[in-house]
């Protein structure tokens, strides 16, 4: 019985001479600077982008701390004569459970401390594992990795949506009044932070790990 045939070879643009265009998609050849298709800088893939990753990936947990221990929420009743109540983005979770909001208090729980967490773990396992060698499995399932963290980025400033609509909606003067907290800066901040970390992060040193024939040919 013949033995299978070994997959191609992996061909990358990088070996090929070629550099791709992080706007267009374009590849052109080395020597080439700018992408006559949309004017965009053409530069090469570099490791050194990683500095710039993991530098808003850890202002990103540092706002992140904070925005779970100070309150989201601040609520006045009768001008305080009611008392005043202050809540944090669990405390949230908690009282919309308790009131029966089970739907709203899945999806701030989802967006609030799920996602978020999810991505700083997500990016910083991207950020070792970039330009290391991969079967091409493994890069597309990196790569894969990489757009679910950049489309998610945008939903995880829900909780802020909120705290801003409510803020604007219920000024109802003495009666009752919501402001926002300190932590509702402290979590915007962290999800930007979070977003500039992701795009920072080059996806072409996903493919640069690929070794240039399977691994299969060497056993």
């Amino acid at each position: 019985m013949s033995a299978p045939q070994a997959p191609a070879p992996v061909l990358t643009a990088h070996r090929a001479g070629l550099v791709g265009c992080r706007s267009c998609g374009r590849v052109w050849p080395e020597s080439e600077t700018t992408c006559r298709r949309c004017g965009g800088a053409l530069v090469p893939p570099d490791r050194r982008c990683l500095n710039a990753v993991w530098a808003w990936l850890a202002a990103g947990f540092v706002f992140y701390i904070p925005a779970n221990l100070f309150p989201m929420l601040k609520t006045s009743t009768f001008g305080g004569l009611r008392g005043n109540s202050e809540s944090t983005i669990l405390g949230g979770v908690v009282e919309l459970m308790h009131y029966g909001n089970y739907g709203v208090a899945a999806i701030v729980f989802l967006a609030s401390i799920v996602v978020p967490i999810g991505k700083f773990i997500a990016i910083s396992w991207l950020a070792v594992v970039a330009g290391r060698p991969a079967t091409v499995r493994a890069a597309h399932k990196r790569l894969h990795l990489y757009e679910v963290v950049e489309f998610i980025g945008r939903w995880s400033m829900i909780d802020v949506f909120i705290v801003a609509i409510l803020s604007a909606l219920v000024q109802l003067g003495f009666v009752a009044s919501i402001h926002p907290g300190p932590a509702a800066v402290s979590f915007a901040l962290s999800v930007a932070f979070t977003m500039l970390s992701a795009q920072s992060f080059d996806p072409r040193l996903i493919w640069r790990g690929l070794p240039l024939r399977s691994r299969k040919d060497h056993e």
